[in-house]
């Protein structure tokens, strides 16, 4: 019987050097063997963390196939040390890039949610730079969120956020998904316009399918065929949901994103 998500248990990894060091909790199944030695890599969204439904999901589907699957919680979020006020999209880029070097996964296919789509476009944006890396093999972007705090929030900002942001630093609005309100800081905004991606065109060299819902209040799918237009170079799938929210979890949404990485992993080209 294969082990479980619930029962691995996480590393820690340290991050950063002095007054910036955070403990990274990671995950790690271990990918098998041959056409199997493929690692799925699961980047959470805003807030989110790898004990969700689709990250936990992911991690059965690996398991059922033999192949690998990392997991890890930005810091702030899950299971992971340090503040998330800290967060920026530079600061849980680098540790997606240390769980990658820490992990040491030959192949990957890489699977973001809402922000963690965002991530993963940076991070192959990254690994493209290095002599030696992971084989990015495909592209599971799922509701993906690439540039949010320019193109998704700093244009809808109120005079009274506008106005927090400049004197407490940061703004808060209620959340569909938790009691506590989401906080979005201006170091994240100031931040996320050093990372965007939406400015030219997007190389990934990978295969890469896109799903996304048409009722989604906090992404508009308008935003994924945005994204479609900045990867010409690769091969693009885009399934609009028309009646899929945000989330995604539905177990019929669930089953469209593991065909989607079963697909990606097992008939990629080297």
């Amino acid at each position: 019987m294969s082990e479980t998500a619930a029962a691995i248990q996480p590393t820690l990894l340290p991050v950063g050097t002095g007054e910036n060091e955070r403990q990274i909790a990671v995950v790690q199944r271990a990918a098998g063997k041959g056409a199997k030695n493929v690692s799925f890599v699961w980047l959470s969204g805003y807030r989110s963390d790898m004990s969700g439904t689709k990250a936990v999901e992911l991690d059965a589907l690996a398991a059922r196939l033999g192949l690998g699957c990392i997991r890890f919680d930005y810091s702030g979020h899950g299971q992971s040390g340090g503040k998330f006020t800290d967060g920026t999209i530079s600061r849980w880029l680098e540790e997606a890039l240390a769980v990658i070097d820490h992990t040491k996964p030959n192949k990957i296919v890489l699977v973001g949610s809402s922000m963690g789509g965002w991530i993963a476009l940076r991070l192959i944006q990254e690994l493209r730079k290095r002599k030696k890396a992971a084989a990015v093999a495909g592209l599971v972007l799922i509701a993906p969120a690439p540039d949010f705090t320019i193109d998704l929030i700093e244009p809808n900002l109120s005079e009274v956020e506008r106005r927090s942001l400049e004197e407490r630093g940061y703004f808060e609005e209620p959340s569909e998904y938790s009691p506590e309100p989401n906080i979005f800081t201006r170091a994240l905004i100031e931040d996320g316009r050093t990372h965007r991606v939406l400015t030219g065109i997007v190389e990934t060299g990978c295969p890469v399918h896109i799903l996304q819902g048409m009722q989604d209040a906090d992404v508009p799918f308008a935003h994924s065929l945005k994204l479609v237009e900045h990867l010409p170079a690769d091969d693009v799938v885009l399934t609009l949901v028309r009646d899929g929210d945000h989330r995604l979890s539905r177990p019929q949404d669930l089953e469209r994103m593991l065909t989607v990485a079963q697909t990606l992993a097992l008939h990629n080209t080297p």
